[in-house]
Formats: structure tokens, sequence, C-alpha cells
């Protein structure tokens, strides 16, 4: 009774606290029948395990996973004596390149892991019930509801916090007991067919002996081995309550040999049991209250709106401190008896990176910290690859990884570019700006800048004209994986990263005071030349090859987003330059963009102030690029010449980076001030957000009605000193504490903030 109490006035103080970030009905997902493939199946998580609940002929079925279970073989023939980028560089100066694909590449394609794997589905059978009447995704709740015709309803949902997941169902007319169905390790292996990454291998390749279902009363587990003593459980447990009701649970464990012991799925479900449906219900959905109160927004685009709400929907189920971060496809991975698309792996030239965009102006750096914690884990390992591979001191990270960082090779220009812990390295300073905490500064940020800056030194080389480039260079995925995918001079996406790492890296380190070292840095800058510019100010891949074909990843582009280099705001030439690469990107045309592709470039057109060009992609995006479930598929499809590529592999970085587009569409503040409604279309004349954060540290409320901005409130969590850019003709203040206001400098408010000072701006007639 006094657990119940407690529980209860959690949940109306988080009430109390959040309501207003809450998700409407209108944005949940709802279908009048379940889906026919796990890819379109309803998504439920918590970043360790997850579900997909769909239908597979007669009987309902949830795609069970968890983030860390992984065949972590290594790559067979990768770390040969070559394995060498001194190595590499020799054979692109001799242009015998194809030792290197047959090496490094191949194998990606031809072994069947390092991989991530599935862990096993949970049946009902249904061939007994009447047709479905609805499928219910809240995403207020996280927690989905079906209903039939005959009444009979189910609830289920994977709880906030604990590896489990419970259903309920009710109204039963006749039995659907539950069975657990292991992954096809064993059986004939499909012959003739394409095997690499995008497809899959079948899981039989893996060559695991069969793992052992026992089935007792009210209690199913399945126990598999996989690769070198790893081994994960699967446990379903349930009861009929009373007449016409089942409930119960179900969770996945793994136990990796050399690591401490995890409790077991058994165990893990005992516990829930104990505790109870009810209980774990109310405490879920309060830790989903809370969440959705970080951050809020409204705009009258409902199909832009409703597919941001299912994107901090599946950030909040694939994104949390104490599991693994957002790999491709996070927990769920695909239930077709194959290996998942590329892996299910670690790709950090663009997909990790993506994934997390959102969690900065989104208001979700808890979240976003389990990216962190994952890669300083592996920072021992990632010291190993640089020293074995580039043969130097400092700090490297491979482009494609699996669960403990550990390369896996694949087109090596990419899965082993020398500036990926650069683009990571822009994640720490995102994450240091925008919370402002200095001891993720000190002992996370900084050390991690430390070590890709003295790495960056020591492995570029001066040029005859005494500028720093690498020996041999290259931008994702330009010329794919062919000898001419090297470049003698820095792509202007390698210099682009190497010029943030020195530049972010001098100014932590003298935040830090520490003045020696920001100057060394400084000083290492000054020593990159410019970037690739055409005669009409377009951005080029490299020196030596113009923009010139369409292409899935905008490479040659980062200085301008994500890196905030080429700023809209430092004047006409940086406008020049911003505005024509866009158009020429257009001009080219997206014949082979994937989805991300056009996320990205809304992001890019926010920071170009073109609100209604962000907003067009956006929508693009989410008509042409998503299933019915809100699943970024890579390929278009509609087929209406949007993309060549029509295809549909899961992945999850093009939804994240959506959600971060219109967030910048409504609030920039990394050209050094805050700008409240920066990029949006002249035809949104009611649009506001609630708690949208920006660098600095500062939480921002905003609210534009009939055209007209009408109010906007700053928080300030630490204290310090942020520029507002003037937002109103005539304004007066309505509310203030902690914050003083300069408007000496015509256009521009300066805030001068206390400690969680706050203020309230309104227009005035």
């Amino acid at each position: 009774m006094i657990t119940k109490t407690i529980l209860s006035l959690i949940c109306g103080l988080v009430l109390c606290i959040a309501t207003i970030g809450q998700p409407l009905p209108k944005h949940d997902l709802h279908n009048t029948r379940l889906a026919a493939t796990w890819d379109e199946g309803i998504p439920l998580g918590n970043a360790t395990v997850g579900a997909l609940v769909w239908q597979r002929g007669e009987r309902l079925r949830f795609s069970l996973d968890r983030a860390d279970i992984w065949d972590m073989r290594p790559m067979a023939g990768l770390h040969r004596q070559e394995f060498s980028y001194q190595w590499v560089q020799e054979q692109v100066a001799k242009k015998d390149y194809a030792p290197v694909q047959q090496y490094f590449d191949a194998p990606y394609d031809k072994e069947p892991a390092p991989s991530k794997i599935p862990a096993a589905a949970l049946e009902f059978d249904i061939k007994n019930a009447s047709p479905v009447k609805s499928v219910n995704l809240s995403l207020a709740k996280a927690v989905c509801e079906v209903e039939w015709e005959d009444g009979m309803k189910l609830k289920t949902f994977v709880h906030a916090t604990e590896p489990v997941g419970w259903f309920r169902f009710e109204n039963i007319r006749s039995a659907i007991l539950p069975e657990l169905l292991a992954p096809a390790y064993q059986g004939k292996i499909a012959e003739g067919g394409p095997v690499n990454s995008l497809v899959g291998d079948d899981l039989a390749r893996l060559g695991y002996k069969q793992g052992v279902v026992n089935r007792e009363k009210n209690r199913i587990v399945y126990q598999q081995e996989g690769w070198g003593g790893f081994r994960y459980e699967v446990t379903v447990d349930w009861n009929a309550t009373k007449s016409g009701v089942l409930e119960g649970v179900w969770s996945v464990s793994s136990q990796y040999p050399d690591k401490p012991v995890m409790l077991a799925s058994t165990a893990l479900v005992k516990a829930a049991l104990q505790r109870g449906n009810a209980p774990d219900y109310a405490s879920h959905v309060a830790w989903w209250t809370k969440f959705w109160g970080q951050s809020s927004l409204r705009v009258p685009d409902p199909v832009l709106e409703k597919q941001w709400f299912l994107e901090q929907y599946k950030f909040g189920s694939a994104a949390r401190r104490g599991a693994p971060p957002i790999s491709l496809q996070a927990v769920w991975t695909a239930d077709n008896g194959r290996i998942p698309p590329w892996k299910g792996d670690y790709h950090h030239d663009l997909n990790t990176q993506l994934s997390y965009w959102p969690s900065y102006s989104g208001n979700h750096l808890e979240e976003g910290l389990g990216y962190f914690d994952h890669l300083d884990a592996n920072l021992a390992n990632y010291k190993r690859y640089t020293k074995t591979y580039f043969g130097t001191d400092g700090l490297a990270v491979p482009g494609v990884t699996t669960l403990d960082g550990t390369e896996m090779g694949g087109w090596i220009q990419y899965s082993l570019s020398p500036t990926v812990s650069s683009w990571l390295a822009q994640h720490y300073y995102l994450q240091w700006r925008y919370s402002m905490d200095r001891d993720f500064l000190k002992n996370r940020a900084y050390p991690w800048f430390h070590g890709v800056c003295l790495f960056l030194e020591k492995i570029t080389v001066k040029d005859e004209n005494g500028y720093r480039k690498l020996p041999i260079s290259s931008s994702p995925e330009i010329n794919d994986n062919k000898l001419t995918a090297w470049f003698p001079e820095n792509t202007n996406y390698d210099l682009s990263l190497m010029k943030f790492a020195f530049t972010a890296g001098a100014e932590i380190a003298l935040e830090m005071g520490l003045t020696s070292e920001a100057e060394h840095w400084n000083d290492v800058l000054s020593q990159f030349g410019a970037y690739a510019i055409t005669e009409n100010s377009e951005l080029m891949f490299a020196p030596s090859l113009a923009y010139n074909e369409s292409h899935r990843h905008f490479s040659h582009m980062m200085a301008i987003h994500p890196l905030g280099l080429i700023r809209w705001e430092d004047g006409e030439k940086s406008q020049r330059i911003i505005k024509n690469s866009i158009n020429l990107l257009e001009k080219i045309g997206p014949d082979w963009w994937c989805g991300y592709s056009y996320s990205w470039l809304a992001n890019m057109k926010a920071r170009a102030k073109d609100g209604t060009g962000a907003a067009h992609n956006l929508s693009v995006f989410a008509k042409a690029f998503c299933l019915p479930n809100s699943f970024h598929v890579n390929g278009d499809q509609t087929k209406a010449g949007l993309s060549k590529f029509t295809y549909r592999p899961f992945t999850l970085e093009g939804n994240f980076a959506f959600a971060a587009g219109l967030q910048e569409m409504l609030l920039q503040s990394y050209a050094g001030f805050i700008e409240v409604f920066p990029a949006v279309p002249e035809d949104w004349k009611d649009v506001s957000f609630e708690k949208l954060r920006t660098e600095g540290a500062f939480l921002v409320t905003a609210k534009k009605a009939g055209g007209r901005i009408e109010e906007v409130k700053i928080v300030s969590e630490k204290g310090g000193v942020t520029r507002l850019k003037q937002p109103f003709e005539k304004w007066k203040i309505v509310s203030v504490s902690g914050v003083t206001v300069d408007a000496s400098d015509e256009g521009w408010l300066e805030l001068k903030c206390k400690p969680n000072g706050k203020i309230v701006f309104q227009a005035e007639e």
C-alpha cells in the first residue's frame, strides 16, 4: 500500500511538471490492422531490450531484441601484417589497389560476423480470433494496444528502465498461450542469392549449435550459445489471472565470458512478476511523462509535427545511459532469418553522429550521455587500433566497429578513415556547450580532443607549399571503394574535420586555462589551407574534383553543417558559398540520395534561413522514405523519382536527423547568439516550442501567433552571458529573476544571467 501511494504521488508530481510537453492522440501510430512484416511492426524499447509487434500469418508476433547480443569474433583475415595505413599508402602510390580490397574490404561482405544478431520471437496463435479492429501506439505512454472486433484486447509495453516487456490480454475467447521461437541458427543455407552487407547472410552461416528451448507449465526459457563462449537467454512467464485474462512478462539477458555476471532473464522476469504489472506500468509511464516534459513543439504542418513526436519517441526508446548507444537498427534487429543490413553495427562515418543530433537542442542531454559512455569505455581499444593501424599515438576511432569498438573493415577509405574521431569530437564539444558541465569538459571532452589533435598533428605532413595534409585523403563515399576514392590532397571532408578539431580543441583548452596548449593547437590550425571552392563559390569534393555527381553523403559540405565553420552569419562571402553549394546539390539532383540526405539537407537549409526549403525536404523524407511505423528505410517508397534507391533497408539516422532539422528551423545558437524562429516558412503563422536548449545551457520557450512573435522565455541553467537576436519590434519584460538586460546594441539584447535566472519577454503593441 505504501509503495502504491508513493508511486501515485510521484506520477502526480511528474504530471504536474511535464504535462505541457506530452504528445497528443493525433501523434500516435494508429491502424486498423497489424503489420504483416517485421519492419512495419509497432516499435517498443528502452535502449537495452526492444520488441516489434506485428502479425505473421495467423500468429501475433513480438520480435524480441537486446542491444548487446553480438557475435564478436574478429573479422577474418583483417589483422594481418599488411594492416597498416603506411602499407595502404604504398599500394595507392603503386596503383595496385586490388590487394587492399581483398584483404580489408571483401571480408565485410563475405564473412557472416562480427555482427549484431537477433534474440528470439514471442508468438500467440490468433487464428481463432476475430479480425483486428484497431492497433494503437500511445506515444505519451509508450504502450501498444490492439483490439479485436469480438472485444479481445492486448496491452503491451517495454518497461522504460527495466529490461522486461509486459503483455496483458483481456476478453480472451479461446486459448492463445505464448510460444517462444528461436532464430534459425541451423538449417539449409540459401544458395545463389546475393550475399552482401546490405542483404545480410543467413543466420545459419554463423555456425552455432541450435539453442535449447525448455517449456514448463507457465514458462518458456530459451538459452543460446554464440561465438567464443557468449550466451544469451530469453524467458517468458505468464499467468491466467482470471477467466479471459492472460498476463505475462518476457526478458532477454546476455553474458560475455570475460564480463561480470549479469542477472539472467529468468531472474529478471521473476522480479517483474513480484513487482506486478500495475506498479511497473506506473513507473514506466512516469519515466515517459518526464521524458516528454523535456521539450515540445507545435507547427502548423501536421505531417512534420507528428513525425517529430515519432522521432522523439524512438530516441527515448533507443538512447539511454547504461545501455549501448544507437547502432544502425538499435533494439529492432531484422526478424527475417538473416543477419541485419550492414551487420547492424556502429557506423561512425555518418550514422551514429546523425542519430544524436536532436539530443542537444531537444534537451535530452541525459539520454545522449550513453553515446559518450560507450566511446569512453572503448578508449583503450581505440588507442590500440590507432597504434596498430596508424603507427602513432593519440586517438583515432574506426569508422565501422563492433560493440566494443573493434574495427570491422569494409571500404577502408571510410571504415578506417583518420578523421572519424574528429567528427565524434564534435559531439563532445556540443555536449559541453549545451550543458556547460565543467566536469564533463575537464574529464571527458578535453581529453578526447587532446588525443584527437595529437593524432592529427602526428599523422599529417607538409605539402610543397607548407600546408598540412593527410598523406592520402577521402570523402565518404565518393568513388566508392575504388583506387580513385583516395585523393593526394585534403578533401573538404577531411579538411573541415581537422580544422574543427583544432579550432574547438584550442577553444576548450583556453576555457580550462591551458594557454600554452591552446596556442599550440591554434598554431597547428594555421598550417591548414583553404577549402576547395569553385569560381562560382561552390564547395568541391577536393581541389581536383568538383561536386559532379548525385551522392547520398554530403561530405563535401561538412564545413556548413554540422560543423558550422562556414556560417550564414559571417556575411556575404559565406552566404554565397552556402547558397551556391546547396543550389548545385539540387541542380545535380537526388538520383542517389537516401532518406537521410533529405533530412540533412533540411538542416543545411535551416542554417541558410530557408524555412520553406527546409520544410519541403522534411516533408519529402516523412512521406517518401519512411514506412507506416515511421522507420526510415533509405529508399524512395513512393517510387516517384525522389531517389533511384527504392529498396527498404531500415536504419535510424535519417529519423533522428529529421528531428534535428525541425528543431534547427525553430531555434539556433551555433553562431554565438540565440535566434528564435530563424527558418520558419512565411505561411507558418502559428508556431511554438517549449524548453528547447541552446549553447550556453539556456532553455528557451517561444510562441508565434498570427505571424507575429508574441513571447520568448529564457531560463539559464548555469548562469552566464548570452545575446538574443531581437525578435520584437517593441517589447516588454513581464517576468524576470536573476537576469539583467542590456539593449544598447540595436537589434540585440544582451542577457547577464545568474544560475537559474529567468526572463520572459512579450511583444508590445
